[in-house]
Formats: structure tokens, C-alpha cells, sequence
């Protein structure tokens, strides 16, 4: 059995942790538990740093909790890039003391809600005033409004996830550095 702790309660969280490691290792007995974990940044990280630090932050605040074989933290945040204002997410898994950061795709922003967030609201929030909807940071977020459900907040997480998991997959490659 995989026990992984999850630096958050948020649903899409904990299943696209679950599901990424159940994967990668062709795990079928994998316990998932999600944590409160403080990220130390902002409720809505504005760049790209903040956004890495707060998945850090949540991931070893979990390693100082519980007993577990990874732990997982993911951090959404968005950034004004060259090429205009976008959302993405940071992961940060560890297994002992190794930490893995791996991060995802980029999803062009309007400069509309851009501007939202520049004035201090959460991505989540709105989404939901623009889209009508309801807590859709814990359904298909921002992702799933914008490409009409085709990629959704947790095909985007379970991804990056799965990036993020390469070091523990082929650590002797990793280690040889």
C-alpha cells in the first residue's frame, strides 16, 4: 500500500495526486489523505516564484505532519508574461528528502480577469462571477471554462504530477548529476 498526504483538501488536488501515482507505479491499494497545509504566499500567487514557493512550503509542512510514502503539494498561480497573463501550477512531491518540483502548462488568461486578480481576487472566485458558476476551483477551475472542458484542472494537475514523479521513477539517472 502508497500512503500520500496531499497539501490540501481540495478534491482535484488529492485525485490528481492519487491518480498520477497510481499510475506511474501500477498502484492498486494507495491510501490519499488530504492536509491543510499553510502555502506561506499569497491566497492568489502573482508570479511565477511565489506560485513554486507556496507548493514547497505546503509539501514540507506536510513531511512535518504525518508518516507517508510521497507527499504531494500543489500550488496554482498565474504570472504577466511577454506574451500576456496566464495560469499554471506548480508541484512539489518528496519521498524522504527528496523533493521533485515539476510545474504545468500555461493557460492564456483575458486581460479582463487578469485584471481581477490584480486587484485582489481569487482565480476561482472570478471565473465563477464571469462564467455563472459555483467553486469551480474544486471542479474543473478556469481550465475546464476555458477550453470548454477538453483539459480541466485535474487532467492539467495529474499531468504535471506525472512529470513531477520522473526522479522517482529513474533516481539513479537523477542521482548521477
Amino acid at each position: 500500500m502508497i500512503k500520500i498526504i496531499v497539501g490540501s483538501n481540495n478534491p482535484v488536488k488529492i485525485s490528481a495526486a492519487k491518480h498520477a501515482i497510481c499510475d506511474m507505479f501500477s498502484a492498486d491499494e494507495v491510501e490519499c489523505i488530504g492536509l491543510d497545509a499553510p502555502s506561506g504566499v499569497a491566497q492568489q500567487p502573482m508570479t511565477t516564484a511565489e506560485t513554486q514557493q507556496g507548493a514547497i512550503n505546503r509539501v514540507k509542512y506536510c513531511q512535518t505532519r504525518h508518516q507517508a510514502d510521497f507527499y504531494v503539494a500543489i500550488e496554482g498561480g498565474v504570472d504577466q508574461f511577454d506574451y500576456g497573463p496566464a495560469t499554471f501550477a506548480f508541484v512539489a512531491i518528496a519521498k524522504g528528502e527528496q523533493i521533485s518540483v515539476g510545474r504545468s502548462c500555461n493557460l492564456p488568461l483575458p486581460q479582463v480577469i487578469f485584471k481581477s486578480l490584480t486587484e485582489g481576487e481569487e482565480l476561482g472566485d472570478v471565473m465563477d462571477r464571469f462564467f455563472n458558476t459555483k467553486n469551480v476551483k474544486q471542479k474543473g477551475g478556469a481550465i475546464g471554462l476555458l477550453t470548454k472542458g477538453l483539459a480541466t484542472r485535474e487532467s492539467v494537475y495529474r499531468q504535471a504530477t506525472l512529470l513531477a514523479l520522473a526522479p522517482f521513477v529513474h533516481g539513479a539517472l537523477y542521482q548521477s548529476e
